[in-house]
């Protein structure tokens, strides 16, 4: 039962990933809102679960190292996100990250007004709202909730069998 559970759970979670995927690239690509350097480091931990997630389901093993593995993934990308959430909302100064960009070379006078040219994305800069939320709330949010369920069934495991 708890195996039909967990895998039930696991497949929400790989179909969750993959549209949350499918989701900010169409943000991006199709209604032309460009993400900042944080939203594209937010997009890894999605990554990180449909790999390990599809790894499960390929070779139907380490049930339970797969559970503590995408928790701490997802825990990883709540904080990420709130770390996001916290320069959007000026309780945290834009860091390094944000400018990562122009961190690789020295410009010459010529290269540094194009780069002025350029349209580049703040990461204090909200450009994309769902219901009034910027997605990195709601990511705060769904990475808090997804990691909460899923290190409750780790711990459920040795109960439920």
């Amino acid at each position: 039962m708890t195996e039909i559970k967990n895998k039930k759970i696991l497949s929400l979670i790989l179909f969750f990933s993959i549209f949350a995927l499918v989701a900010a690239y169409f943000i991006q690509y199709i209604l032309g809102h460009q993400p900042c350097n944080l939203c594209l480091i937010e997009r890894i931990p999605y990554f990180f679960a449909i790999t390990i997630i599809s790894l499960f389901f390929f070779l139907k093993n380490f049930e339970k190292t797969t559970l503590i593995a995408l928790s701490i993934i997802f825990f990883v990308a709540t904080l990420l996100s709130f770390y996001h959430l916290g320069i959007e909302q000026g309780f945290i100064k834009e860091s390094l990250v944000c400018n990562l960009n122009n961190l690789d070379k020295i410009l010459t006078a010529e290269e540094l007004l194009k780069e002025l040219q350029k349209k580049t994305v703040n990461c204090k800069n909200v450009t994309f709202k769902i219901m009034g939320f910027s997605l990195a709330t709601i990511n705060t949010i769904i990475s808090l909730i997804l990691s909460i369920i899923i290190f409750r069934n780790y711990l459920n495991y040795e109960k439920n069998k």
